[in-house]
């Protein structure tokens, strides 16, 4: 039955924990790749594997992630007389491309074009509430990060265009200008979205 506005929902104890936990489970990067890379950049040799990260699921090992790409690939076929490198990064709870590359020569190249900003990111959000903006523009704030208790001030940019927005939400394409962790997040929420 379509939901219209007057409904009443009840909603019962359900435990989405679980659901994600399972699907977590299910998931094999390996089933994800967009684009198995052999020739385009350096000749004969196979390069890179570009996949379609799902939410939830970590890039490297942690503290807190027993499961991780990195480590699936590492056993995988693909990684049989090598293995894989992270070039960039991407965070858990961020579904998108993802770069691995199959060995050091193509992972100091790929960082490199990141780093230089040759590799350009886009990123699509949906954010809470409308987001008092004009339609395109950059974003600028000074993030505050901790480490060992001392204080480090990073400067952050994102251009970002808003493709649609009501009073409930906003939806914006953003484009990192600097790499900062957690960067787009974290101006978003100094906005008073997330």
């Amino acid at each position: 039955q379509k939901v219209k506005t007057g409904d009443k929902l009840n909603i019962y104890n359900l435990n989405f924990e679980d659901k994600i936990e399972q699907l977590k489970k299910k998931y094999n990067p390996s089933n994800e790749i967009v684009k198995e890379n052999e020739d385009l950049i350096i000749e004969n040799n196979d390069n890179f594997v570009v996949l379609n990260k799902q939410s939830g699921i970590s890039v490297q090992g942690g503290t807190k992630s027993k499961k991780n790409i990195i480590d699936i690939f590492a056993k995988s076929n693909l990684f049989r007389d090598t293995k894989p490198f992270s070039v960039h990064r991407l965070d858990k709870d961020t579904s998108g491309v993802f770069i691995i590359a199959k060995n050091r020569e193509t992972a100091q190249l790929l960082t490199s074009l990141f780093r230089l900003r040759k590799v350009y990111k886009t990123y699509l959000a949906i954010c809470n509430g409308e987001l008092i903006l004009t339609d395109k523009g950059v974003l600028k704030d000074d993030l505050i990060r901790f480490e060992n208790k001392k204080k480090i001030v990073e400067k952050a940019e994102t251009k970002y265009e808003i493709i649609d927005k009501n009073n409930n939400a906003t939806f914006i394409q953003l484009n990192p200008i600097t790499g900062r962790k957690h960067q787009l997040r974290k101006q978003l929420f100094n906005l008073g979205n997330s």
